[in-house]
């Protein structure tokens, strides 16, 4: 059960209306998530920044590099709503996310994002002398910063209990023995 209710769009001030507004055009939709960061538009603009950041490290990383990255920080953190809209794109995209197959700069970025995720996201310094020797200092600033507000919007889903939206259902990951759905 959630633990802030998400707005109301009619009895919304009309900056919220705004701000939501402009998410379901640019998006097609207005995500759980979206609705309860609402509650607070400074909240909501900070999160949001999300999207330039991708924006910036999409275009060295690819698309599918990007996605392993981001479903890697999710999937660390246990952030049903983040890991399971990643499982989303990468099932879309042809991928199995239970049984990735990688190359060593793939490796290297995905351990990257596991290790922003893990408490006080300490990296390990031959993990870092690797993602130094992919990427210019520009790119690795980048790519922390995307990856530290991933683990920020995984951090909010997580700590408020926000509902997995209904079109990510199907895409949730089966529960294994002994743990629960």
């Amino acid at each position: 059960m959630p633990r802030v209710k998400q707005i109301d769009y009619a009895t919304s001030s009309v900056e919220v209306r705004a701000a939501h507004d402009r998410v379901l055009a640019e998006h097609g939709r207005v995500t759980n998530m979206k609705r309860t960061l609402m509650r607070s538009l400074p909240a909501f603009t900070a999160l949001d920044q999300w999207y330039p950041l991708h924006d910036t490290v999409e275009p060295f990383l690819g698309e599918r590099l990007t996605n392993l990255f981001t479903h890697a920080i999710s999937s660390e953190t246990d952030c049903l709503i983040c890991s399971t809209f990643f499982r989303r794109l990468l099932i879309d995209a042809g991928e199995n996310p239970d049984n990735f197959t990688m190359d060593d700069r793939e490796r290297v970025v995905v351990e990257f994002g596991r290790a922003l995720a893990r408490q006080g996201a300490r990296v390990p310094d031959g993990l870092y002398a690797e993602l130094g020797a992919l990427f210019s200092e520009e790119q690795v600033v980048a790519l922390t910063a995307f990856g530290a507000m991933m683990v920020a919007t995984n951090t909010f889903n997580n700590a408020l209990a926000v509902d997995l939206d209904g079109y990510l259902e199907e895409y949730r990951k089966p529960a294994t023995a002994g743990e629960a759905l």
